[in-house]
Parts: C-alpha cells; structure tokens; sequence
C-alpha cells in the first residue's frame, strides 16, 4: 500500500510541475476545456444560437437574404455584426454550419424573461438599466450617434447641436439613439418614435421628420442607399465613457466569460480590427457636431 500511495503522489507532483512550467493551472486548464463547443451549456447541443433582428441591415449584414430573412442573410457570414459572430462561434469551436439564426425584435432582445438564443447580436448599445436584466459581452464595436437628414431642407444647413433643435428629430423606440435626442440634443418639439428603424427611415423619406438620429455606420447605409438625396449631418461628440456595442445574453449566462475570453482573442491579435476595416471602412469622415 505504501507503494501505491508514495507512487501516486510522486505522478501528482510531476504533473504539477509540468502544468508549472507550462505556465498553466488547473483552474485555467478547466476554464479553457470549458470555453469549447463541446461543453458550453447552449441552447442546443453542439450548435450556437444567435439572434438578430429582421430585416437584417447593411453594413452589419449582408448576402443575398433567403427567407426567411430580408435585405441581408445572417447565414452569409458577411457584414461587421454576422462576419463577428462567426469569428467568436469560430474560436469556440463552431463551424459555419453549427450556427442558426432566431429572428429577434430588436426590444424583445434586452427585455426580461426567457431568450431563443445563445446571445444576441444587434447594434445594442450598453446601458446599465439593460444590464439589470440581461448580460453583455465586453465591447465588439465603440459607436458615436450621427443625424441623417435630406439634402436641400432647413436643417440641412445646420453646423452644431444648439442649432438642431427646433426640429423635428424622430429616432427607434428603445434606442440609445431616442434617448440621445431626449438628453442631449433637447429639441423643443417632441421628437417622434418608430417601433422600427425601418419606420423610421421612410418618414426621414417622407420628410414627416427632419433628421433622423442613429449610428454612424447605420446613417451611411441610410443615406447611400434608403434615402435619395439625403446626407450625414454631423456625428456627435463621444459621450464620456464612451458608447459602445455588447452582444446580449440572458441574465447570468455562463456564456459571457468564453465569449469574452474570444473577443479579446480577436482584438490582440488584430481579426477584429480587420473585420472592422473590411465591413465598416466608410463609417468615418463625418463632420462633429458640438
């Protein structure tokens, strides 16, 4: 008996002192076993569930949309938001086929109660009344809002955020954008509200609004290809702190970590910033309000 025991501890101090020059622990070995498509706790089994709403826009997606999609197909892989989520399932061991898209209301994804996805990827914003009932990723995308507006018009003319505001603004209901406009931009009129971005596009179309506040990435799809004549008036100054976009999960989900650990993956070794580069490249240039 003697043997058996001084035989086990002898193979248990070798192993620790290989996982010691490896540089690695026991804790971390397990962490890593536990960030793999094999053992992460999704949905299904072996396969990663990603909402997003739909339609699904340019620049954050894009292919040829095969229904049940409209404009843009998530499946593609192609646009900043689908090409991120591929990268991040790609890291954890989900091939391009283990992946299926839930189409989810941009509002219901940050909403309390039960979710038909692993996380949600969709232009949302951070907040810390959304972090109350769901979790976030880290940041896969810092943002600044910008106004949209048609060419020729009044506001057209505008040069600063004091002067936007005897306009009419309207914006996404639930948007940072909305509540960008009811904080900081403080029109005197009472800016309008669609329960969808595409809303509220046709009404910057129909000039039913002045200006419409989104994204800055979203503001060049919308004026390059939803609105004829229209232009980028000005993105707003970062706010301190910053803005910036988390995928979304269930409140609790032990996905966050791994998906954290595959985000700061991409960054340091520069994927996401190629990513970036690839689909986003014309979201810069636009004038600053202040």
């Amino acid at each position: 008996m003697g043997r058996v025991v001084a035989f086990i501890a002898a193979a248990l101090l070798a192993v620790l002192a290989a996982t010691a020059a490896s540089g690695r622990t026991d804790l971390g070995a397990a962490h890593s076993a536990a960030c793999t498509a094999s053992s992460l706790p999704t949905l299904s089994s072996g396969r990663l569930t990603v909402g997003t709403d739909n339609p699904a826009y340019p620049p954050w997606f894009g292919g040829t949309p095969r229904s049940p999609w409209k404009v843009s197909d998530p499946n593609s892989g192609q646009g900043f938001e689908s090409a991120v989520a591929y990268a991040v399932g790609g890291y954890l061991g989900f091939a391009h086929s283990d992946v299926t898209w839930v189409y989810t209301p941009f509002n219901k994804s940050f909403a309390p109660g039960k979710k038909a996805f692993d996380f949600d990827i969709n232009e949302i914003s951070y907040t810390t009344a959304r972090a109350k009932v769901v979790s976030f990723s880290a940041s896969y995308y810092d943002v600044n809002q910008a106004i949209a507006v048609v060419k020729g018009t009044k506001i057209a003319g505008v040069r600063s955020v004091a002067g936007l505001r005897p306009f009419k603004l309207g914006a996404q209901l639930g948007t940072t954008s909305y509540a960008f406009i009811k904080a900081k931009i403080k029109p005197t009129q009472q800016p309008s509200v669609f329960n969808s971005n595409a809303g509220a596009v046709q009404a910057l179309k129909n000039k039913q609004i002045d200006g419409l506040v989104v994204d800055l990435p979203t503001a060049f799809y919308v004026t390059a290809v939803q609105v004829p004549n229209s232009k980028i008036l000005g993105q707003f100054p970062t706010p301190p702190g910053g803005e910036h976009f988390g995928m979304v999960f269930r409140k609790g989900s032990p996905l966050v970590a791994c998906v954290n650990k595959a985000l700061a993956h991409l960054k340091q070794t520069g994927q996401l910033k190629k990513i970036q580069q690839k689909w986003l490249a014309k979201a810069t240039g636009a004038p600053v309000l202040r």
